[in-house]
């Protein structure tokens, strides 16, 4: 696997084409954090806005994993609450 495939998250799968070991909605949670952890809000908030819209949209397939989905969302949206305000104790 080259470089530059490894930064975008693919494998090359046994017949040559790229096989992604994650889902979009997966690394914008991780970019989320990585900007959280870096202390820029407004991209984690930007971050937020993109993937709240794709999770709140209609499923295009029944997977069982919505409800953990929106879970990761809620905890995403109170992190970054909690580091906006780090003076108060809860919401």
């Amino acid at each position: 696997m080259s470089h530059s495939e490894d930064e975008v998250g693919r494998d090359v799968g046994s017949g040559g084409a790229p096989r992604y070991s994650r889902r979009l909605s997966d690394k914008i949670l991780i970019a989320f954090h990585h900007a959280c952890d870096q202390s820029d809000f407004e991209v984690a908030e930007e971050l937020l806005r993109v993937l709240e819209m794709m999770l709140t949209r209609r499923p295009l397939t029944p997977d069982g994993t919505r409800r953990r989905n929106m879970e990761s969302l809620v905890a995403a949206h109170e992190r970054l609450w909690h580091l906006r305000h780090p003076d108060r104790d809860g919401f």
